[in-house]
């Protein structure tokens, strides 16, 4: 359990309080995407890859998806801005009144939302999954979970809210501790509650209920220290609200570019073959860890600091703020994405197939894992460029780079998904590929855009970080690749000689990483500040 005086308060300067910050929300975000990953290990031996897998999955990847949008995209970027106007030239009272009201429109939105669809369960069914309309006992399923995982969509979002609060005022260690308790409520689903159902599959639905109610009221404690918990009222012609729904409307698509084309993926790949679901689900579960563990931390904690630069009109150092966290996000990610390329097998094994899982779901999983691996790096890019252009309140720009990624991004499901379904059943790779690819689209495009309109500088020392970042790259994987031992005797090996020899390839693989990068000259102090290097 966190302790609250823990939190960190940002700095103005993009240096070791950032980095703190950073690492702060790093390590709860570590915890929580271990137990995320226990949680999958947990869902694949229960349930392997199956109509019933299938069915879950599209039943929590709905409300999930407006979650991304909600609490961690859209509502986000624009909340955050605004906030940070207030508190710089308003009072409590008048921070107090922007949080209520933007808490009882939000929750009545949602409230309605949530209505709407647990009635019509069937109607949103044939819209994500509409492969699914076939099979009658696979529509049926995920029909009655999305009645029940829905109103999730409701309390995260609300969660997410507290969380935006509580990040702006730098108390981190609350918000990036919350979702722990989603992974200890599925686990528990799994194998506690499952044998009380005849469908075993809705004990997970309940499970993701129950999540949303306790992670809600697990931020209250610490908002009421900052005497800024939520009296929901409703009020669209408040000043603020109309700037954050103004803010938000265009944001909604921009900043969850990546979220609309795996939520594609999704109901593509309800035309695939049983399995499919499945597949992309645990692959995009893997190709996250490092998304999760550091991209969104960063990108969590640089928004309050950008805007703050944006609204005092610092620009050198939001420039400073931003060039910081590319060098960061490119220093842990360009490894990360190797590593998962060099050993997709290898960890799927190690991880799901231990029960209902077969070799054939590890093979089908371990292709688009590599291809989702090819585009972590840009993921990782987006969620950073992204809110240099939402801090100082540009939304259009986003919005036509999002139209021209998605675009993109449904030409390549065709150009791929076709071919590699007809001729090798494996059309779920295609999904993944073009997924990747966009999100590739999608992070030159913001770049380009930030370059051009000056907001961001290249400063001094890239092409030497970047000649380091290959090298040690290449190095790493020379040094596993070597060490690592054939798929054959991964699959004779029982779960604790694998989780062993998987351990000792990470350390090997991070330690060789490390030294090439010290021996050609890199410091830890590199990354404190760009102007460092």
């Amino acid at each position: 359990m966190p302790v609250y005086e823990e939190d960190v308060e940002v700095r103005a300067k993009p240096g070791s309080g950032l980095l703190r910050s950073s690492a702060l929300v790093g390590t709860m975000t570590m915890l929580s995407r271990v137990l995320g990953l226990l949680r999958d290990i947990v869902i694949a031996r229960y349930f392997g890859a199956g109509p019933s897998s299938d069915a879950f999955f599209i039943a929590f990847k709905v409300p999930n998806f407006l979650r991304r949008l909600f609490a961690e995209g859209a509502f986000s970027q624009a909340f955050v801005p605004v906030l940070a106007d207030y508190k710089q030239e308003g009072s409590l009272v008048a921070i107090k009144g922007l949080v209520d009201r933007v808490a009882g429109v939000l929750a009545g939105t949602l409230l309605l939302l949530t209505s709407i669809t647990v009635m019509a369960a069937p109607l949103v069914t044939m819209i994500f999954a509409p492969g699914f309309i076939g099979d009658e006992d696979k529509f049926r399923l995920t029909s009655e979970m999305i009645r029940i995982t829905f109103p999730y969509l409701l309390l995260i979002s609300m969660t997410g809210f507290c969380g935006a609060i509580l990040n702006s005022y730098g108390r981190f260690a609350v918000p990036a501790f919350t979702p722990i308790f989603l992974n200890l409520s599925l686990i528990f689903a799994a194998v506690v509650a499952s044998p009380w159902f005849d469908e075993p599959v809705y004990a997970l639905a309940w499970g993701v209920f129950f999540a949303g109610v306790i992670q809600l009221l697990f931020q209250l404690p610490a908002l009421y220290r900052l005497d800024l918990v939520p009296r929901p009222r409703w009020d669209t012609r408040h000043e603020g609200v109309r700037r954050i729904l103004t803010l938000m409307v265009p944001a909604l698509f921009g900043v969850s570019v990546s979220q609309i084309n795996l939520l594609l993926d999704t109901v593509l790949a309800s035309f695939l073959p049983t399995g499919s679901v499945s597949w992309l689900y645990y692959s995009d579960r893997l190709a996250e860890l490092p998304l999760g563990v550091f991209g969104i931390a960063i990108a969590t904690v640089i928004l309050p600091s950008l805007s703050a630069h944006s609204s005092a009109a610092r620009e050198g150092q939001f420039s400073l703020t931003l060039d910081w966290a590319l060098r960061l996000v490119l220093v842990i990610g360009v490894p990360s994405a190797a590593a998962l390329v060099l050993l997709a097998e290898p960890i799927l094994i190690t991880l799901f197939q231990n029960g209902a899982l077969t070799y054939n779901d590890v093979q089908m999983a371990a292709l688009s894992l590599r291809a989702y691996s090819l585009g972590v790096v840009a993921f990782m890019l987006v969620k950073i460029l992204a809110p240099g252009f939402y801090a100082r309140k540009d939304t259009k720009t986003p919005v036509k780079i999002g139209i021209i990624a998605m675009a993109a991004n449904m030409l390549m499901n065709v150009a791929f998904v076709l071919p590699l379904m007809h001729f090798w059943n494996i059309g779920h790779l295609g999904l993944a590929l073009a997924t990747s690819l966009a999100a590739f689209l999608n992070a030159g495009l913001l770049l380009r855009g930030l370059l051009k309109e000056g907001v961001y500088e290249v400063q001094q020392g890239w092409r030497l970080l970047l000649a380091r970042l290959v090298i040690a790259t290449a190095v790493m994987c020379l040094v596993v690749a070597y060490a690592n031992p054939a798929i054959e005797q991964w699959l004779v090996w029982g779960w604790p000689q694998r989780s062993l020899q998987m351990l000792w390839l990470c350390v090997l693989g991070v330690a060789a990483y490390l030294v090439a990068q010290l021996a050609l000259g890199a410091r830890p102090r590199d990354l404190l500040s760009p102007t460092s290097t």
